[in-house]
């Protein structure tokens, strides 16, 4: 069982102020990131394939440049001014660049900004491996006040559900169809980049932090945190690339714009869920201890 001491007094700064190649990781990637973004939104004929898939990744690109880079920057600053808060939104807008950085190197056809999207997928990955075991999390979740972990758990749960079942609905049946690319067809790719990286990486991660948080566990609070963090870009971002699709080719079954209110809800939903990890500190006079696996947060 592991214990973590800490006196209130103790700089609050120095709690944040991580090694130099974290900081650098995560500046290449705002500086390279913002260029491919810009480059995507802004300059004409780049993209290739149909016409709705140019559109949604128009969409996520503006996301990209205006919502997460910026968002990214901010939260490494206050982090370096000891903003316990702010490695929540630091990771969730890594894991926002890096689900988008490869939809751009997946869901969208081979174009000239190919290297940019490499760079900016590396830099994406590289810094959330870079960040996420540097962070001080014991002293981070003892920052928390007493909140719902179980039932944010319970929450978290059952959006992953959710969201596996509306991709193996589509999948399902195609993979029983006598063509099983016809739910590709004016994509313009070769398979659904949505579907491999969520099946594959995101929903099974996030369903386990959650039983970590569960459980109990510091790092399942990050995470789990973080990827509410990550949902409320993510779900502002799906609003705005539909609308891009939608505007691109308005008879394209693969944008709509009745999707945008579902997007909003969800964000909704996930900035509340949030709310509960940022409202405030524990009360604490002398002393912080943080026990990983006792059930501190019920």
């Amino acid at each position: 069982m592991s214990v973590l001491t800490e006196p209130v007094s103790a700089p609050l700064a120095s709690r944040h102020r991580l090694q130099p190649h974290v900081y650098f990781l995560s500046l290449s990637l705002a500086t390279v990131g913002g260029i491919t973004s810009a480059a995507t939104f802004f300059i004409p004929n780049v993209l290739l394939g149909p016409e709705v898939t140019k559109g949604n990744a128009r969409g996520t690109a503006l996301v990209m440049l205006v919502l997460a880079t910026p968002l990214l920057l901010a939260s490494m600053w206050f982090s370096r001014q000891g903003s316990w808060r702010a490695p929540f939104f630091w990771l969730g807008s890594l894991f926002y660049l890096a689900y988008n950085a490869f939809l751009l190197l997946f869901l969208t056809p081979f174009n000239s900004l190919f290297l940019l999207y490499v760079a900016t997928q590396s830099l994406a990955i590289f810094a959330i491996f870079a960040l996420a075991p540097t962070v001080d999390v014991h002293w981070m979740v003892g920052q928390i006040r007493r909140f719902p972990r179980r039932a944010l758990a319970a929450l978290i749960w059952i959006i992953v559900a959710f969201n596996a079942l509306a991709w193996l609905q589509v999948v399902v049946p195609a993979v029983l169809a006598d063509d099983p690319r016809s739910f590709l067809e004016g994509l313009g790719v070769a398979t659904n980049a949505i579907y491999v990286q969520d099946l594959v990486v995101w929903l099974p991660l996030m369903a386990l932090a959650s039983w970590w948080m569960w459980k109990g566990r510091a790092l399942g609070i990050l995470l789990t945190g973080s990827w509410l963090a990550f949902g409320v870009l993510e779900s502002i971002g799906i609003a705005v690339d539909q609308w891009f699709g939608h505007q691109a080719d308005p008879t394209s079954p693969h944008a709509s714009v009745e999707v945008i209110p579902i997007m909003i809800g969800l964000a909704i939903i996930n900035l509340a869920g949030l709310y509960f990890y940022l409202r405030g500190r524990r009360e604490a006079t002398v002393g912080l201890r943080i026990e990983e696996h006792e059930e501190v947060l019920t």
